[in-house]
């Protein structure tokens, strides 16, 4: 009975370090061919904002997988869209294929998808991308900028944003359909 006993700290441990180590495969980390990928250049403010539904969307520049610079506030008049995630979250893995099949049936119906890699090199994203036959728009912020002006805390996490770019909705977690991703947008896209 006392050896089941001083096991239990031991498995206490062992269970706090594979929580800790799954958890931090979702938290922020920081060329070769493959994908093209766009690129955070600039945001409008530089601290935490106070996402809220029913505010403006805070603007950020980015230059697109094209090489075109643009900004969110450029897309307004179309429904964006918008998932902060990482290669090696986990959650975030499972929801990209959701993501994929939404770009790909809505986005000639004035939805735009941007999915925000944060602090991730073009590589290892690019190399995420090809292997799991990905072609949806991603931004690399690769400094977490766009994340932190977000105040995004896990990955991953999403928003709606109107096409007059106000934020609409929003999603702490992964999506566990494309269904699920079409029950939020289907009211703000034609």
């Amino acid at each position: 009975m006392k050896k089941k006993l001083r096991a239990i700290p031991s498995i206490t441990l062992a269970l706090v370090l594979v929580i800790g180590l799954v958890l931090s495969g979702c938290a922020e980390e920081s060329n070769q061919e493959g994908p093209a990928l766009g690129i955070i250049t600039g945001s409008s403010v530089d601290s935490p904002q106070n996402i809220q539904i029913g505010t403006p969307a805070p603007d950020f520049q980015f230059q697109n997988p094209d090489g075109q610079a643009t900004s969110l506030n450029d897309l307004q008049g179309k429904t964006v869209l918008i998932n902060f995630w990482q290669t090696r979250c986990p959650p975030c893995v499972h929801e990209m294929p959701y993501f994929q099949q939404v770009y790909d049936e809505w986005s000639d119906k004035g939805l735009v998808v941007l999915a925000i890699n944060v602090g991730e090199s073009s590589s290892k994203v690019k190399s995420f991308l090809q292997s799991h036959g990905l072609s949806l728009p991603v931004l690399l912020d690769t400094n977490g900028d766009v994340a932190l002006m977000y105040n995004i805390q896990y990955s991953p996490t999403t928003f709606l944003i109107d096409k007059d770019g106000i934020i609409q909705g929003g999603k702490i977690g992964a999506f566990q359909s494309k269904e699920e991703i079409e029950a939020g947008i289907i009211n703000f896209v034609p």
